[in-house]
């Protein structure tokens, strides 16, 4: 099994936001969120490099989204 560990600093309220995103049942990919210290830690296990750079990508692209929507509603 490959793991990923990602620590976004400073951004404790993405758990929330990413729930669906993070709650699918995926047969290759495991995925958990959670806050630690005010920050943001996201571990990804997976079977294959494959699929650990489509779970990246796709939680790295939803948090972006949320972060552009913060900026255009601030």
């Amino acid at each position: 099994m490959l793991r990923a560990v990602v620590r976004i600093p400073g951004d404790a309220e993405v758990p929330g936001i990413m729930g669906p995103e993070t709650d699918r049942e995926l047969s290759r990919t495991e995925t958990r969120m959670e806050s630690v210290d005010g920050d943001t830690v996201v571990v990804i296990t997976a079977t294959d490099t494959s699929a650990m750079r489509a779970a990246l990508n796709s939680h790295l692209e939803c948090m972006k989204v949320v972060e552009d929507i913060r900026k255009l509603t601030e």
